[in-house]
């Protein structure tokens, strides 16, 4: 295995362990903002697998779907009502008119995320497999919760 592979498998890694903890502090539109980004760069990690722009890493295949399955966890409390708006925030009021659903959608990330983590995608091919589940996941939430600019 390359050394940047392991390097970038252990940075996605090490970012998720503090994450929650360091943001804390900050308002919620903030953190979950962060949150996304977090999540944006765990599934570029598998993206640059499928693209061939990184050599498969079973390490950061691992690392990625880590990062997705423990956001999820608390993605969702991070609006909490009176957070509608400020922050530039992206997000659609629909999500506090549909709470119910939302939270539903980032279970089922969750789920999908661990349950690809169970079957690690083992080569380039099932990584992009993984890539479509979760972006359908990502999707499904994003046309219906996020605002468009």
């Amino acid at each position: 295995m390359k050394m940047k592979t392991v390097i970038a498998a252990t940075m996605l890694f090490s970012m998720g362990a503090g994450f929650s903890a360091a943001l804390a502090a900050d308002p919620p539109q903030v953190v979950r903002k962060e949150m996304m980004e977090h999540v944006g760069k765990a599934m570029g990690g598998l993206v640059n697998i499928v693209k061939g722009k990184t050599e498969y890493s079973a390490d950061t295949v691992k690392a990625s779907l880590t990062t997705m399955s423990e956001t999820m966890k608390t993605f969702p409390d991070q609006f909490p009502k009176g957070s509608e708006t400020g922050h530039k925030t992206e997000a659609s009021p629909k999500i506090w008119e549909n709470m119910d659903d939302f939270k539903a959608k980032a279970a089922k990330l969750q789920q999908d995320a661990d349950m690809l983590l169970a079957q690690l995608p083992a080569d380039k091919a099932a990584v992009g497999a993984a890539v479509k589940t979760l972006g359908a996941d990502c999707g499904a939430c994003h046309e219906t919760y996020r605002l468009k600019d």
